[in-house]
Protein backbone atom coordinates (compact mmCIF):
# COMPACT_ATOMS: atom_id res chain seq x y z
CA UNK A 1 0.00 0.00 0.00
CA UNK A 2 1.40 3.78 -0.81
CA UNK A 3 2.98 4.87 2.22
CA UNK A 4 1.91 8.06 1.75
CA UNK A 5 -1.76 7.54 2.59
CA UNK A 6 -0.80 5.29 6.05
CA UNK A 7 -0.81 8.45 8.14
CA UNK A 8 -3.68 10.23 7.35
CA UNK A 9 -5.66 6.82 7.52
CA UNK A 10 -3.97 6.54 11.41
CA UNK A 11 -5.06 9.90 12.43
CA UNK A 12 -8.66 8.92 11.41
CA UNK A 13 -8.74 6.10 13.24
CA UNK A 14 -7.08 7.55 16.26
CA UNK A 15 -9.56 10.80 16.26
CA UNK A 16 -12.43 8.02 15.81
CA UNK A 17 -10.94 6.12 18.37
CA UNK A 18 -10.88 9.41 21.04
CA UNK A 19 -14.48 10.19 20.35
CA UNK A 20 -15.80 6.89 20.24
CA UNK A 21 -13.85 7.20 24.21
CA UNK A 22 -14.66 10.66 25.48
CA UNK A 23 -18.88 9.59 24.51
CA UNK A 24 -18.76 6.75 26.09
CA UNK A 25 -17.34 8.09 29.22
CA UNK A 26 -19.63 11.09 29.49
CA UNK A 27 -22.46 8.71 29.75
CA UNK A 28 -22.10 8.28 33.43
CA UNK A 29 -22.16 12.18 33.92
CA UNK A 30 -25.79 11.62 33.22
CA UNK A 31 -26.22 9.25 35.99
CA UNK A 32 -26.23 12.35 38.98
CA UNK A 33 -25.49 10.89 42.79
CA UNK A 34 -28.05 11.46 44.83
CA UNK A 35 -28.45 13.18 48.34
CA UNK A 36 -29.62 12.06 51.18
CA UNK A 37 -31.86 13.70 53.71
CA UNK A 38 -31.37 10.51 56.27
CA UNK A 39 -28.67 8.37 56.94
CA UNK A 40 -28.94 4.96 56.99
CA UNK A 41 -29.11 1.77 54.17
CA UNK A 42 -33.10 2.18 53.59
CA UNK A 43 -32.97 5.83 52.86
CA UNK A 44 -29.30 5.07 50.71
CA UNK A 45 -31.36 1.77 48.71
CA UNK A 46 -34.56 4.26 48.10
CA UNK A 47 -32.27 6.54 46.81
CA UNK A 48 -30.24 4.20 43.91
CA UNK A 49 -33.12 2.44 43.65
CA UNK A 50 -34.79 5.94 41.79
CA UNK A 51 -31.40 6.15 39.52
CA UNK A 52 -32.32 2.46 38.70
CA UNK A 53 -33.56 4.40 35.41
CA UNK A 54 -30.39 6.07 34.53
CA UNK A 55 -28.38 2.68 35.58
CA UNK A 56 -30.51 1.00 32.73
CA UNK A 57 -29.76 4.08 30.09
CA UNK A 58 -26.23 4.04 30.79
CA UNK A 59 -25.95 0.14 30.25
CA UNK A 60 -27.91 -0.07 26.78
CA UNK A 61 -25.94 3.39 25.53
CA UNK A 62 -22.76 1.87 26.95
CA UNK A 63 -23.42 -1.61 25.08
CA UNK A 64 -24.63 -0.15 22.13
CA UNK A 65 -21.49 2.80 21.35
CA UNK A 66 -19.38 -0.14 22.09
CA UNK A 67 -20.95 -2.04 19.38
CA UNK A 68 -20.44 0.88 16.89
CA UNK A 69 -16.81 0.87 18.25
CA UNK A 70 -16.17 -2.52 17.68
CA UNK A 71 -18.08 -2.44 14.33
CA UNK A 72 -15.80 0.64 13.04
CA UNK A 73 -12.36 -0.77 14.43
CA UNK A 74 -13.01 -4.45 12.20
CA UNK A 75 -14.25 -2.01 9.42
CA UNK A 76 -11.15 0.15 9.16
CA UNK A 77 -8.89 -3.16 10.45
CA UNK A 78 -9.60 -3.98 6.49
CA UNK A 79 -8.65 -0.52 5.56
CA UNK A 80 -5.12 0.32 3.81
CA UNK A 81 -5.81 4.07 2.71
CA UNK A 82 -8.00 6.79 2.83
CA UNK A 83 -11.16 7.14 0.62
CA UNK A 84 -12.88 9.88 -1.07
CA UNK A 85 -15.54 11.35 0.52
CA UNK A 86 -14.72 8.99 4.33
CA UNK A 87 -13.60 11.87 6.33
CA UNK A 88 -17.34 13.85 5.91
CA UNK A 89 -19.12 10.69 6.33
CA UNK A 90 -17.05 9.37 9.19
CA UNK A 91 -17.65 12.96 11.41
CA UNK A 92 -21.58 12.44 10.64
CA UNK A 93 -20.77 9.29 12.10
CA UNK A 94 -18.67 10.61 14.92
CA UNK A 95 -20.99 13.74 15.93
CA UNK A 96 -23.81 11.35 16.26
CA UNK A 97 -22.01 9.14 18.62
CA UNK A 98 -21.29 12.24 20.68
CA UNK A 99 -25.05 13.19 20.87
CA UNK A 100 -25.51 9.75 22.35
CA UNK A 101 -25.20 10.77 25.77
CA UNK A 102 -28.24 13.67 25.69
CA UNK A 103 -30.28 11.37 24.03
CA UNK A 104 -29.20 8.52 26.68
CA UNK A 105 -30.24 11.24 29.70
CA UNK A 106 -33.03 12.23 28.46
CA UNK A 107 -34.86 8.70 27.61
CA UNK A 108 -33.23 8.22 31.16
CA UNK A 109 -35.23 11.17 32.91
CA UNK A 110 -38.08 10.11 31.08
CA UNK A 111 -38.12 6.40 31.53
CA UNK A 112 -41.31 4.31 30.51
CA UNK A 113 -42.56 7.58 27.92
CA UNK A 114 -42.99 6.86 24.61
CA UNK A 115 -41.43 10.22 23.11
CA UNK A 116 -38.19 10.52 24.71
CA UNK A 117 -37.70 6.57 24.10
CA UNK A 118 -39.00 6.81 20.27
CA UNK A 119 -36.63 10.19 20.43
CA UNK A 120 -33.90 7.99 21.56
CA UNK A 121 -34.18 5.07 19.24
CA UNK A 122 -34.73 7.29 16.03
CA UNK A 123 -31.04 8.88 17.05
CA UNK A 124 -29.97 5.23 17.00
CA UNK A 125 -31.48 4.10 13.92
CA UNK A 126 -29.73 7.18 12.36
CA UNK A 127 -26.49 6.08 14.07
CA UNK A 128 -26.86 2.83 12.66
CA UNK A 129 -27.65 4.05 8.89
CA UNK A 130 -24.19 6.49 9.08
CA UNK A 131 -22.53 3.56 10.79
CA UNK A 132 -23.47 0.96 7.58
CA UNK A 133 -22.39 3.99 4.96
CA UNK A 134 -19.07 4.32 6.80
CA UNK A 135 -18.19 0.48 7.06
CA UNK A 136 -19.35 -0.04 3.63
CA UNK A 137 -16.81 2.61 2.22
CA UNK A 138 -14.23 1.43 4.59
CA UNK A 139 -14.17 -2.01 3.54
CA UNK A 140 -14.87 -1.04 -0.30
CA UNK A 141 -12.64 -1.15 -3.65
CA UNK A 142 -11.21 2.42 -2.72
CA UNK A 143 -9.64 1.59 0.63
CA UNK A 144 -9.24 -1.68 0.73
CA UNK A 145 -6.08 -2.82 1.78
CA UNK A 146 -4.54 -5.74 -0.79
CA UNK A 147 -4.96 -8.91 0.60
CA UNK A 148 -8.14 -8.62 2.15
CA UNK A 149 -10.32 -11.03 0.78
CA UNK A 150 -14.48 -10.26 -1.13
CA UNK A 151 -16.17 -12.62 1.54
CA UNK A 152 -13.51 -10.74 4.80
CA UNK A 153 -14.73 -6.96 3.34
CA UNK A 154 -18.56 -8.12 2.80
CA UNK A 155 -18.37 -9.60 6.61
CA UNK A 156 -18.57 -5.96 8.26
CA UNK A 157 -21.24 -3.92 6.84
CA UNK A 158 -23.42 -7.29 6.94
CA UNK A 159 -22.88 -7.06 10.43
CA UNK A 160 -23.74 -3.20 10.09
CA UNK A 161 -27.02 -4.05 8.24
CA UNK A 162 -28.10 -6.44 11.15
CA UNK A 163 -27.17 -3.25 13.78
CA UNK A 164 -29.23 -1.38 11.55
CA UNK A 165 -32.72 -3.71 11.63
CA UNK A 166 -31.98 -4.86 15.21
CA UNK A 167 -32.72 -0.67 15.81
CA UNK A 168 -35.45 -0.66 13.65
CA UNK A 169 -37.30 -3.27 15.55
CA UNK A 170 -36.15 -1.38 18.81
CA UNK A 171 -37.62 1.85 17.56
CA UNK A 172 -41.43 0.07 17.01
CA UNK A 173 -41.17 -1.85 20.31
CA UNK A 174 -40.49 1.82 22.03
CA UNK A 175 -43.87 3.16 20.15
CA UNK A 176 -45.70 0.39 21.64
CA UNK A 177 -43.72 -0.82 25.10
CA UNK A 178 -41.41 1.76 25.68
CA UNK A 179 -39.54 -0.55 28.58
CA UNK A 180 -38.96 -3.67 26.12
CA UNK A 181 -37.25 -1.29 23.30
CA UNK A 182 -33.58 -2.40 24.32
CA UNK A 183 -34.88 -6.45 23.75
CA UNK A 184 -34.91 -5.28 19.73
CA UNK A 185 -30.90 -4.75 19.82
CA UNK A 186 -30.88 -8.65 21.58
CA UNK A 187 -32.29 -9.65 17.40
CA UNK A 188 -28.57 -8.79 16.03
CA UNK A 189 -28.04 -12.73 15.48
CA UNK A 190 -31.46 -13.21 14.23
CA UNK A 191 -30.07 -10.94 11.26
CA UNK A 192 -27.03 -11.93 11.14
CA UNK A 193 -28.35 -15.35 10.22
CA UNK A 194 -30.78 -14.47 8.10
CA UNK A 195 -27.96 -12.14 6.21
CA UNK A 196 -25.61 -14.98 6.48
CA UNK A 197 -24.77 -16.18 2.12
CA UNK A 198 -26.11 -19.28 1.60
CA UNK A 199 -23.66 -22.73 0.77
CA UNK A 200 -22.85 -21.98 -3.20
CA UNK A 201 -24.23 -18.14 -3.22
CA UNK A 202 -21.14 -15.37 -4.11
CA UNK A 203 -21.21 -13.15 -1.06
CA UNK A 204 -21.65 -9.67 -2.89
CA UNK A 205 -19.18 -6.88 -3.15
CA UNK A 206 -19.16 -4.79 -0.13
Amino acid sequence: MPGKTDHPLERLVFFSDAVFAIAITLLVIEIHPPHLDADGMQPTLEALARLIPNFIGFLVSFAVIGAFWAGHHRAFSLAGRIGPGILVWNLLLLGAIAFMPFVTGFMSSNYGKVGPAACYWSWLLLTALLNLKVNRMATGPAMRAAGVTEAEAAAVPRRSVAVFLAAAAALIISLFAPMFAPFGMATIPLWMLLLKPRAGTPAPAA
